[in-house]
């Protein structure tokens, strides 16, 4: 090819990319373009979004202790994937907290953290903002209608508590018709209406006809049971280590008897996405049996309890529940 014919040649592919600029708008064509989204390849699955994107979306509660509590002032991460509505592992502490973050070791993606009302956590239809929820849910027949539970990776007893200076009540019994404290919308709530149901257990209602008063959370009943008794509440129904825990650090509070039920307490993910959750389901599942089977969630539980929570929660079957039928 002579001189004359390569310039030409050029001319006629330079006016050719010209042309093909004023019809489609830009080089979409040339190595290193930005890819058309309509030609891009969504995800096929929950879990595969979240590998590409490199986060772990999670709904925590920021003042559950020692379940989940934000930290005053704490730093945001430096180096993070996090959108800047979202919160970094080093603002937040907690068991729930410390699970989440060895999940997403795990999956090897970061954990990103999200604040949520509880009511629109556990009522399903996230719209997808957010991937999880490691914020103890326990496992209910009513919410397996709207979420998927992975394995559980705890189990929490569940009793009454009173203050310290009452001397009316002897046995859970005794509390019908009196004025109860309980996080609204939980399970506590449900077994005081007599509408709880659990998948495997048989639950007596011992309690009837009682004044239910709503919290955002069980550890503000508690902490408005402390101030005196009858005062405000008559008893608040919670965790066991919860009570226990305030109990601990000189709060004037005491257990009325023995636990009235167990909850099995797992991660869980909307069932109504845009995309199949089930993978990202199976995945923590398949995570949390590791962690059960090497001992890190019995650890976790004595860091953050002080007993071990895990091991009840170690034998219980989520496949075998009816969730995935």
């Amino acid at each position: 090819m002579d001189r004359r014919s390569l310039i030409g040649s050029i001319l006629a592919f330079i006016m050719l990319l010209v042309l093909v600029t004023l019809v489609f708008g830009e080089w979409s064509f040339l190595p290193g373009a930005s890819p058309d989204p309509e030609t891009m390849t969504a995800p096929p699955d929950k879990l595969a979004e979240v590998l590409a994107r490199g986060t772990l979306i999670i709904a925590t509660d920021p003042a559950y202790p020692p379940q989940s509590d934000l930290i005053e002032g704490a730093r945001r991460a430096g180096l993070t994937k996090c959108e800047s509505d979202q919160y970094t592992v080093s603002e937040f502490r907690g068991f729930d907290i410390a699970v989440a973050t060895e999940i997403t070791r795990r999956l090897g993606v970061e954990p990103c953290f999200v604040i949520t009302e509880w009511e629109e956590v556990t009522a399903g239809n996230w719209s997808d903002r957010w991937d999880i929820s490691i914020g103890s849910m326990a496992i209910t027949s009513e919410r397996m209608e709207v979420v998927y539970f992975t394995q559980p990776y705890y189990t929490t007893p569940v009793a009454f508590f009173v203050h310290q200076d009452n001397t009316t009540f002897s046995h859970p019994g005794d509390l019908s018709g009196q004025r109860i404290g309980v996080c609204a919308g939980c399970t506590y709530e449900s077994f005081l209406d007599g509408s709880l149901h659990l998948p495997g257990q048989a639950v007596d209602f011992v309690v009837k006809k009682a004044i239910i008063i709503d919290y955002g959370t069980d550890t503000m009943a508690l902490y408005d049971l402390t101030v005196g008794d009858g005062l405000q509440l008559d008893a608040v129904l919670t965790a066991e280590p919860n009570g226990q825990g305030l109990i601990g650090i000189g709060q004037p509070l005491k257990q009325l008897g023995d636990p009235v039920f167990y909850e099995y307490l797992a991660a869980a993910v909307d069932k109504n996405q845009h995309i199949d959750p089930l993978p990202l389901v199976k995945q923590v599942s398949a995570i949390i049996r590791e962690m059960h089977a090497d001992g890190t969630l019995r650890e976790l539980s004595q860091l953050h309890f002080e007993t071990d929570l895990t091991t009840r929660a170690a034998n219980f079957s989520a496949a075998g529940i009816g969730q995935f039928e």
